[in-house]
């Protein structure tokens, strides 16, 4: 993305805000972000990152699809977010032993939560099983692991996919010698 797309968000960000006569103090407090860091994104002194524009955009009561309307990409100007690996979050679960969860990307729609974690799972890696409000997708990236549903073990490999109810007592479980690298995707359900 190059520096004039970066500009029209603050832009965008600052013209909806007044439009709507929102206080800055207002949204920034809704996104959960200091004033001075909102101030700054709209003045384009400041490039916020993917969950930050995304809180935004949701405290301006707007969702993507509508705040991107007029960006137009070309083959000149491609719009898109990076996401680099540095970025990820580190996220603490349930009390286990050898789950490295970290936090991808996430966003919060009306009724439903979208959520992107990386995980490394340590050999013989130890949790209770658990349950999540959602539906859930992981992606096998690297290793082999058998993933217990309730009564049932599932082998995945290398490459497989498993689609499932999170509601459903659930826990991966890694018996290799290797860590096993795997994609997970929530779609949880929103219950404001």
């Amino acid at each position: 993305m190059q520096e004039t797309e970066l500009n029209l968000i603050g832009k965008r960000m600052k013209d909806l805000r007044v439009a709507k006569e929102y206080k800055l103090t207002e949204i920034a407090q809704k996104a959960s972000v200091s004033k001075g860091l909102l101030s700054k994104i709209e003045n384009g002194r400041t490039i916020p990152s993917v969950p930050v524009l995304l809180s935004l955009i949701h405290a301006l009561g707007e969702n993507p699809s509508t705040f991107f309307e007029g960006f137009k990409a070309n083959q000149e100007n491609t719009f898109y977010f990076l996401i680099k690996k540095n970025d990820y979050k580190p996220e603490l679960k349930e009390d286990s032993v050898g789950f490295n969860y970290f936090s991808v990307f996430s966003q919060v729609f009306n009724d439903i939560v979208f959520k992107v974690c990386y995980l490394e799972l340590e050999p013989e890696a130890k949790r209770d099983m658990v349950s999540t409000d959602g539906m859930e997708f992981i992606f096998l990236i690297e290793g082999n692991i058998k993933y217990r549903l309730k009564d049932e073990t599932i082998e995945l490999n290398e490459g497989d996919s498993l689609f499932f109810d999170g509601r459903v007592p659930h826990v991966k479980l890694n018996p290799g010698v290797q860590k096993a690298k795997i994609l997970v995707i929530y779609l949880l359900f929103n219950h404001n």
